[in-house]
């Protein structure tokens, strides 16, 4: 793989932002943008556990997908407290994604400002709460919805390695979903990677970005950007979706979801194996096109 550095500012201007990094679809570390928010030192594991600990949550651990994976099925289930007790004693490779926290909480989102000068189409219904124990991966894929992010961690440090959306084949995507079929884990550590270069040769030849995210941080990942994240220490971030402006990528992502997916869906149920076996064949064909 050909890794580049995030481009790190500590403040930017909204004309910048948007020369440099959003019409240019480029990544971009922001480290002010949250400096006045009172989310930035208010919000830790007791004041979560106080206000939502008894909240049921689905909790997803490091397996990756196959033929038989349900959709965004969760691997188990706890409270929410249970489960912050689990990741602050140590080690724990489980994570919770899409955590509505401030459905529970409403209050929370008296303790950020959504960045409208930056860009606008923020989905302000639904901030996201990403968490994860030491040692939990979010394994590679894109948004299905294509959304831009704004993704600012809060506590511990994280691990992340980004694509452009045109590098998916290099990446192998399964088709007719949203990840790839290679195992980035540990990419980063050539004692522990799970990279195979053998198998997914054209992963030499992908085009990317990597950064470890720290407090106070907010990564800016363009809409269809790839992303893989490893926790480095058990933390969590807040992530803020802005639409796309362009109704042609506003209506790819509503195929992304009310199509594609019921696609993958209907035949993950009916003919399991063979539809893996199919999409490998495609993608492993598609890949080889991307070899120099």
């Amino acid at each position: 793989m050909n890794l580049q550095n995030v481009p790190v500012v500590t403040s930017i201007s909204a004309a910048e932002f948007k020369e440099k990094y959003y019409d240019a679809q480029k990544p971009v570390v922001i480290r002010d943008l949250s400096k006045d928010w009172r989310a930035l030192n208010k919000w830790n594991w007791d004041y979560f556990k106080s206000i939502v600990g008894d909240k049921q949550v689905g909790i997803y651990n490091n397996v990756k997908s196959d033929a038989y994976t349900p959709i965004n099925k969760a691997d188990d289930y706890t409270s929410f407290g249970e489960y912050i007790d689990m990741i602050k004693s140590g080690p724990a490779a489980w994570r919770i994604f899409l955590f509505n926290i401030f459905s529970h909480a409403p209050q929370l989102t008296k303790d950020f400002t959504w960045p409208d000068h930056l860009m606008k189409g923020f989905v302000k219904r639904v901030p996201m709460l990403f968490v994860g124990g030491q040692g939990s991966i979010t394994h590679m894929h894109f948004d299905i919805d294509l959304s831009h992010i704004l993704h600012t961690q809060f506590v511990g440090r994280k691990r992340v390695l980004l694509f452009p959306y045109e590098e998916q084949h290099k990446l192998y995507r399964k088709p007719f979903e949203v990840l790839s079929l290679a195992d980035f884990s540990n990419y980063w550590d050539p004692e522990r990677s799970k990279i195979n270069y053998e198998e997914f040769p054209a992963l030499k030849d992908a085009n990317g970005y990597e950064i470890i995210l720290e407090h106070g941080d907010t990564l800016f990942m363009p809409g269809g950007y790839w992303h893989h994240m490893e926790y480095l220490e058990s933390g969590f971030a807040m992530s803020l979706r802005a639409l796309q402006p362009k109704l042609t990528d506003k209506l790819k992502g509503v195929w992304n979801i009310v199509g594609m997916r019921n696609i993958d869906t209907v035949f993950k149920k009916t003919a399991p194996q063979w539809w893996y076996e199919y999409k490998k064949e495609k993608l492993f064909q598609a890949a080889d096109r991307k070899i120099v």
